[in-house]
């Protein structure tokens, strides 16, 4: 019986095979890959996306030019302090404060305090180490010769941060904060997904693991994929004040990877998140975010239309800082008028077992060197809902989890990964709900009378897709 699901099990993952590397493989800036120009075809990409719009498109440029200057000035005034901290126990209690819930919505982040206890967190990270200690010179990470990422994705100390009670139900309050315009949507916001992702011990002094501004989600595919460029129409029709950033409508079935990517992520991921294990404050190898949603998604993509020099349109095949097989990547340069070196910033002092959140278009960086005195040190775990391409998707990484192979996005995927790894996770361990996020066990969703008929329809979609 075993031999036989061995043989399953790899059969289906050998499909899935991305090749072996590391996180360098993501970023164009850590990789040193030249972007080749782009073919014509994307001028007239521009050309079609724009149409009958084009006058529109640069007066809303001039607008978000304008108020951008407002917004960078409050930036530049409160720093750190613009981001929402909010406490895990009135998540808990559904007691948060309506002005949290509002600044929550307008910057697109925040940092939920104390969901795991202090000594939990720190437990986890001991646990990690043990892990490494115990299956060198197994295990992969970036840099090679000073470790900071780890290809880790099923150690005990992950699994556990996934599963634990506190952590999904953090997870369903940044789920709240989304919607979707068309009721009939078939997206569940009621029960997270857990989405299997990597983790970081940085030591101080590390210089290396220096990812700069970028977004995920893929780079020319919100433009290129008809599906994506939709979630972005207002926008391109000259309305970017109407732009709505948690409306789930069109990511549902959006195409975030049509390059096979080393970094695409082919879950639709409401927020990113991480879950501290230990205390790090601003420059000491943290977050930095440019807490404007909407105005840095609106930025981005009007910039390829519009020609700085003259303020007029250009629709030439140009896409600035956008290449395939990668996520968007920002730089003084290509995005001048978002003004980074004042609208990136870090996170706030956190503690073992807070729990950072971005939105899913944010800009993000890591601090290009680790000035602290200890470890920086995070689980990567984000936010995502219940949709039809998403239980796929989990359907495929339950089969990862069985074989202890890195998931379907990430480099190696389908490859041994920590098959045979000293200490590996115990599945029958993990509780029912944490399983349940996982795709794994019996225990179906309960679909109530109450949810929208999409929801209805994709709960009973998924129950039968992983628990039938």
């Amino acid at each position: 019986m075993k031999s036989t699901l061995t043989f399953t099990l790899r059969r289906a993952m050998s499909t899935l095979t991305k090749e072996a590397g590391d996180i360098s493989s993501v970023f164009p800036s850590l990789s040193g890959k030249r972007p080749e120009p782009l073919a014509p075809r994307f001028s007239d990409l521009k050309k079609s996306l724009v149409k009958g719009n084009e006058d529109a498109v640069v007066a809303s440029w001039q607008r978000i030019m304008g108020s951008l200057e407002r917004e960078i000035a409050e930036i530049r005034e409160q720093g750190s302090e613009v981001i929402p901290s909010i406490e895990f126990g009135h998540v808990a209690a559904g007691t948060v404060p309506q002005s949290k819930l509002d600044a929550v919505r307008r910057r697109g982040t925040a940092v939920i305090r104390n969901v795991l206890p202090r000594e939990q967190a720190l437990d986890l990270k001991q646990k990690a180490r043990d892990y490494i200690a115990a299956n060198r010179p197994k295990v992969r990470a970036f840099p090679a010769d000073d470790p900071a990422v780890y290809e880790l994705y099923w150690t005990p100390s992950q699994v556990q941060a996934r599963a634990h009670p506190n952590m999904l139900k953090a997870q369903s309050f940044l789920a709240s904060f989304w919607h979707s315009s068309d009721p009939s949507s078939e997206i569940s916001t009621t029960y997270p997904l857990s989405y299997a992702d990597r983790f970081r011990i940085r030591q101080p002094g590390d210089a290396k693991f220096a990812l700069g501004c970028h977004t995920d989600g893929g780079s020319l595919e919100r433009w290129e994929d008809p599906e994506y460029s939709r979630v972005y129409q207002a926008i391109l029709e000259g309305r970017w004040e109407e732009y709505d950033p948690f409306d789930a409508r069109h990511r549902i079935a959006a195409r975030m990877d049509l390059y096979n990517g080393a970094g695409a992520c082919s879950m639709f991921r409401l927020f990113q998140g991480w879950l501290s294990m230990s205390s790090t404050g601003p420059g000491e190898g943290t977050l930095k975010v440019c807490p404007l949603v909407r105005h840095a998604t609106s930025y981005l993509m009007l910039r390829p239309f519009i020609n700085l020099e003259t303020g007029k349109l250009n629709l030439d095949a140009t896409f600035p800082n956008s290449v395939p097989a990668a996520c968007q990547e920002y730089d003084p340069v290509s995005h001048p008028g978002l003004e980074l070196e004042t609208t990136m910033v870090s996170m706030p002092q956190v503690e073992p077992g807070d729990y950072v959140a971005w939105h899913c278009d944010m800009i993000h960086a890591v601090d290009k060197e680790h000035r602290g005195t200890s470890d920086s040190s995070v689980m990567y775990i984000p936010a995502c809902a219940v949709t039809k391409p998403n239980l796929q998707f989990l359907k495929r990484q339950r089969l990862s989890a069985l074989r202890y192979s890195p998931p379907p996005d990430f480099p190696g995927a389908g490859g041994n990964g920590e098959i045979g790894f000293e200490g590996a996770t115990d599945w029958t361990q993990v509780s029912e709900e944490g399983k349940r996020a996982m795709g794994l066990g019996n225990r179906c969703w309960d679909v109530s009378p109450a949810m929208s008929e999409g929801e209805q329809k994709v709960l009973e979609s998924g129950n039968r897709i992983l628990f039938g």
